[in-house]
């Protein structure tokens, strides 16, 4: 199984960036997967998660209304949409993929992603 995470970049508050978690390796109908970020001297946290199947999502409460989580079955890729982004959501962002059940803790999930560099400037 292999991810692939893009999409990162540098950009102004207020701004907004996509970033995508390209799969492969399996058939992921019944995985979740989820986007995590590692904030400079911070540990990773819990961003946003969506089931494959169903397309039901949870959010972080400090990214929830700003950021958009989503799927594209045929490209089997995921997602996040960041709008009104801020200096603190500027991290590494990582997709990863976990086996059944939705959970916001990075050490239940099996595959991780390289993470993509986010930078904010105020």
């Amino acid at each position: 199984v292999q991810l692939q995470a893009s999409g990162g970049g540098w950009v102004q508050t207020g701004g907004s960036l996509r970033l995508s978690c390209a799969a492969s390796g399996r058939s992921f109908s019944s995985y979740v997967m989820a986007w995590f970020r590692r904030a400079p001297g911070k540990e990773r946290e819990f961003v946003a998660y969506i089931l494959w199947a169903g397309g039901t999502t949870y959010y972080a409460d400090s990214v929830k209304g700003r950021f958009t989580i989503s799927r594209d079955n045929d490209k089997n890729t995921v997602y996040l949409q960041m709008a009104s982004l801020k200096p603190e959501d500027t991290a590494v962002y990582y997709c990863a993929a976990r086996r059944r059940g939705g959970s916001v803790m990075d050490t239940t999930y099996e595959y991780w992603g390289q993470g993509t560099l986010v930078t904010v400037s105020s």
